[in-house]
């Protein structure tokens, strides 16, 4: 059982985490939620298209302008209470690798902690334990926040994944965080080239096999795009298609810009894999 926030999560069933950048530089979406209004339609319009969680970050991934965690946590904990007030039963994650900011938002109301940066703050996991947090254990392959990869080696990179998630997971649960709210996650893009990202999302069900729930994050990445020389704004079929793949293999957990079409995706594949039921039934019985 997956249990975040209010909400339990049955073994097979899929669950969307919706992307809210509070940012006026992402990536994807250039700034369109930086604003409270926009942020707010957007929350609103990801949890009647199916979205379970709401991820809310404050800082973009990639290398820009400095952001401070006190800037960090302005963009962010105002923004968390709202959603909390309008939202009474949205799981809200929050996407941040530093424990101040962690602590702030758990203070007014966040359900999960999504570290992309693979514990480079140990005591973001201590935050998570003791407001009885979910966390996010991500492979980042060690490097630094907002930092690209660059000529990266692993021996076996998905040995590198499985040793460094499933460390930060029992830490995490060695300090108190329920063993039932912690996720792993491969980390796409994340110290990584394309071809690890392929291969980690080929060996995904080593991960499934581990018993802790994986949560991917793959929407419009790079991997994505270099895969099949796509611009930004034309990998979505790319990100469905790479979904399609992980739900299949077991992932359980999709962090996506996309939230409409990745239901659908991930309603088909649940009816093909027998997890569950068509929605219409009629052809042949007339």
């Amino acid at each position: 059982m997956l249990r975040l926030g209010r909400r339990e999560f049955a073994p097979h069933e899929p669950v969307i985490m919706a992307i809210v950048n509070r940012t006026p530089d992402s990536f994807y979406d250039q700034g369109a939620t930086f604003r409270d209004e926009p942020a707010l339609t957007r929350v609103e319009q990801a949890v009647a298209e199916g979205a379970a969680i709401i991820d809310i970050g404050g800082v973009k991934a990639g290398p820009g302008e400095e952001v401070t965690a006190e800037e960090e946590a302005r963009r962010t904990v105002g923004f968390v209470a709202e959603v909390r007030r309008r939202f009474p039963d949205v799981v809200i994650s929050v996407d941040t690798w530093r424990h101040e900011v962690g602590e702030a938002v758990c203070e007014v109301g966040a359900d999960v902690l999504n570290d992309a940066w693979g514990g480079v703050d140990p005591r973001l996991a201590e935050v998570a334990a003791r407001y009885g947090a979910g966390l996010v254990c991500t492979h980042a392959g060690g490097a630094a926040p907002r930092t690209r990869p660059h000529r990266v080696e692993y021996e076996d990179v998905m040995a590198d994944i499985l040793d460094r998630t499933l460390g930060l997971a029992e830490r995490a649960v060695s300090l108190g965080v329920p063993r039932e709210s912690v996720m792993i996650d491969p980390g796409h893009d994340f110290g990584k080239n394309t071809r690890h990202s392929l291969e980690a999302t080929r060996r995904l069900d080593e991960m499934v096999a581990t018993g802790w729930p994986v949560l991917v994050s793959l929407s419009n990445k790079d991997f994505v795009g270099e895969t099949l020389d796509r611009p930004v704004k034309e990998r979505v079929l790319g990100t469905l298609a790479t979904t399609a793949v992980s739900a299949w293999l077991g992932a359980r957990v999709y962090r996506v810009h996309e939230v409409a079409e990745t239901r659908q995706v991930l309603d088909m594949v649940a009816s093909i894999a027998g997890h569950r039921a068509p929605a219409v039934a009629r052809r042949g019985l007339a």
